[in-house]
C-alpha cells in the first residue's frame, strides 16, 4: 500500500483537451418560427385549416405552398383529431403532410 501511495502520483499522463476557441463571427441570429397551422378533422370527418374548411385533396398543395416559403423554417403542423373521425381521412392528412415534406408534425390530444 505504502508503494502505491508513493508512486501513484509519479504515474501520471497528459490528457489532450480540445476548448472551444473564441469565435471571430457571431453565429447567426435565429429567425423566429412561423405561426403553427391548426389542422382539425371533426367527427363528421371535415377538414378545417386554421378554422376554415377545406377538401382533403386540396391540403397537400397548401402544405407545399406552406414549406416553399422557407423550407428550413417549416411552420408546425398540428393536427387535432376527433375521436370519431374515420382512420382514412387520417390517413389522407398524413400522406399529404408527408408528400409535401412537412417536416414537424405535432398531435392534439382531446380535451
Amino acid at each position: 500500500l505504502i508503494i502505491f501511495i508513493v508512486t501513484a502520483p509519479i504515474m501520471t499522463y497528459p490528457i489532450a483537451v480540445d476548448l472551444p476557441q473564441r469565435v471571430l463571427n457571431p453565429p447567426p441570429q435565429l429567425v423566429e418560427p412561423p405561426p403553427p397551422i391548426e389542422l382539425r378533422v371533426d367527427a363528421s370527418n371535415q377538414v378545417f385549416w386554421n378554422n376554415s374548411p377545406v377538401a382533403v385533396g386540396e391540403l397537400q398543395q397548401r402544405m407545399e405552398q406552406e414549406v416553399q416559403r422557407d423550407p428550413t423554417n417549416q411552420p408546425e403542423l398540428r393536427i387535432d383529431a376527433s375521436p370519431d373521425s374515420e382512420y382514412d381521412v387520417m390517413a389522407k392528412v398524413l400522406a399529404a403532410a408527408k408528400n409535401a415534406q412537412m417536416k414537424k408534425i405535432g398531435f392534439q390530444q382531446q380535451q
